[in-house]
């Protein structure tokens, strides 16, 4: 019986390939033609002839500051206020307040970047400030959540004996739960400041400026050579960030 059912699958699968492919009227002769070949192949060169000359260059880092900056602040303000939403949502000051800092944090993340970038260039126009604010809302979302989870996983004896010595909750919270948290959430901010250098460079393409919005101008235009010195300071800019991430995350955190 198992045998008959996974054979109907596959056959199942080859229908609705060969259904797609007709569907969709793919010629794959066409495509692999001299012609087609040729133009790839063209295409392709192009791409693989990046723009050095020093005023490109210089656009170019100017977008990469653009995006890191982008990325920085909003990483910032994500974590300002995912924590200001944190302690509510971890029930510190009652269900009702829980209850709505948790509706507020699923949707804050529940929306993609993409989408509040598109909001926010209509709310704020065109530049690094809609993506800033793209970046911070869902970040809020995601390290708010993160930041509630670890609050309610985190002894509370510290605190409670800085109260009982006569101390108020905000002293007890800075001395007595903080610091076991703070390796923890540095841990959670330089994770999502790594995911949102990546976005950064994406949201560009909705008008949130930096590297992105280059990168959409270039291919707009069909500039091959200008689109790939973008590509390759994306690269570079990633890999930079992921390294300066992991050391910080090796130096502080797991120290």
């Amino acid at each position: 019986m198992n045998r008959l059912i996974n054979l109907l699958l596959i056959v199942g699968i080859g229908v609705a390939v060969i259904a797609s492919f007709g569907y969709l009227q793919l010629d794959l002769s066409d495509l692999g033609s001299s012609a087609s070949l040729k133009q790839m192949g063209a295409y392709a060169q192009r791409f693989l002839s990046p723009d050095l000359s020093a005023t490109h260059l210089q656009a170019i880092a100017k977008g990469a500051m653009e995006t890191l900056a982008m990325s920085a602040l909003g990483t910032l303000l994500a974590a300002v206020f995912g924590i200001v939403l944190a302690l509510p949502a971890a029930g510190r000051f009652g269900w009702p307040l829980q209850s709505a800092s948790r509706l507020l944090l699923n949707g804050l993340r529940a929306i993609p970047e993409l989408v509040w970038a598109a909001l926010m260039v209509l709310a704020a126009g065109l530049g690094p400030n809609a993506g800033t604010l793209a970046l911070s809302l869902h970040t809020t979302g995601v390290l708010g959540r993160l930041f509630a989870e670890a609050l309610e996983n985190t002894p509370p004896e510290p605190a409670e004996a800085i109260r009982l010595q006569g101390g108020n909750p905000v002293l007890a919270f800075c001395y007595g739960t903080l610091p076991n948290l703070a390796p923890q959430l540095l841990a959670y901010c330089l994770y999502r400041w790594e995911n949102n250098i990546r976005m950064a460079s994406v949201l560009g393409f909705v008008g949130a400026g930096g590297l992105g919005q280059m990168l959409y101008v270039s291919l707009s235009l069909f500039q091959e050579a200008q689109a790939s010195t973008v590509i390759l300071a994306m690269l570079i800019l990633v890999l930079g960030v992921d390294s300066l991430s992991a050391w910080s995350r090796q130096r502080w955190v797991k120290a």
